[in-house]
């Protein structure tokens, strides 16, 4: 069995010092650098070899076992960059001055870490409500909406229907006024066509694309613009959605809004403006596996954004299949 090393190579304590005394790194990331230089000297040690005769292919396989491991691709990235900083510096510190001693006590003709990268990272698939936890969301909202009949209710039935039914970023939401600016001075970022039923947004990039408004959306909305329409303090502003004082929305509103609308109607987790879009893409998906007008709707520049949908659709035909398929409901008894 070999003997595994239970201090730290005297190179990488001076490396750690510095970067202590000079750099001043923090305790939590001076730490972190400790244990990947750590394992850094195990690997090394595991394989007989010595840390300055470390070579990149040594590197590739200590990363690939640090994967094996089941190490996460941020973890692995950590660490590599641990080690290639320490590399550097023996090279650029450590080479310099041995040559104003001139004793070269160090001959490392390359980085070994150079190149050598981290796993890519999963994407994460983005949380998406199911079609039953939107309608529910929906559903409430716009039946509150018809109780209580007051602005903040109506403004929230309008707002909650038109991100489920055209997929809007919260920016362009916001952006919306109530009707097309012909002044260039003041030219509207958003509007809505209220006789074509369809809104027209400005996304990244100052790309504007124009998306159809669902019929229930655009009653919720023609009903909010009733309202908006006769208060006085409206005269003054030209966004479609406004506060009591009629200042156009701000972000956080909506958000907190969105999260207390969410939490009445008993949704077991928190919803915020751009998971409603999920959602939208998702379902939108669900029904017409037309990839090309999802992506046009969302207005993504690249169809490679909108595929990952294309996951949340899989994943909603396994639950269906986790659920109904005999052979399924077989494996779990």
């Amino acid at each position: 069995m070999k003997s595994q090393p239970t201090e730290l190579h005297p190179l990488v304590q001076e490396y750690l010092h510095e970067l202590h005394v000079l750099r001043q790194l923090s305790p939590h990331t001076l730490k972190a650098y400790r244990t990947d230089l750590m394992e850094l000297q195990l690997f090394a040690a595991d394989d007989s070899v010595e840390l300055l005769k470390v070579s990149n292919a040594h590197v590739r396989r200590w990363a690939g076992r640090w994967h094996a491991k089941g190490k996460s691709s941020r973890t692995i990235a950590r660490g590599l960059s641990a080690w290639r900083g320490w590399y550097d510096w023996i090279t650029e510190k450590a080479a310099r001055r041995d040559a104003q001693t001139g004793r070269a006590r160090v001959k490392l003709s390359a980085n070994p870490v150079d190149d050598v990268k981290a796993p890519k990272r999963l994407k994460s698939l983005p949380k998406a409500l199911s079609v039953e936890q939107a309608l529910a969301l929906v559903n409430q909202v716009v039946q509150e909406a018809e109780e209580k009949k007051d602005l903040e209710s109506i403004r929230d039935a309008a707002i909650v229907d038109l991100l489920y039914s055209s997929g809007l970023r919260l920016s362009e939401l916001l952006g919306i006024d109530v009707m097309q600016s012909k002044d260039r001075q003041h030219e509207s970022a958003g509007w809505l066509d209220w006789d074509a039923a369809e809104v027209t947004v400005l996304g990244k990039g100052g790309k504007r694309r124009s998306v159809p408004v669902g019929s229930p959306a655009m009653k919720s909305l023609q009903a909010w613009r009733g309202l908006r329409d006769s208060a006085e303090y409206a005269q003054q502003s030209s966004a479609l959605f406004i506060s009591a004082t009629g200042a156009r929305l701000s972000p956080r509103t909506v958000q907190a809004r969105l999260r207390t609308l969410a939490m009445r109607a008993g949704l077991p987790t928190h919803v915020h403006p751009h998971m409603m879009r999920h959602s939208f893409a998702s379902h939108v998906l669900q029904s017409s596996q037309d990839l090309r007008a999802v992506q046009e709707m969302l207005g993504h520049a690249s169809i490679a954004s909108t595929q990952i949908y294309t996951s949340l659709d899989f994943q909603h035909l396994a639950q269906a299949y986790d659920k109904a398929h005999p052979r399924a409901k077989a494996g779990k008894g």
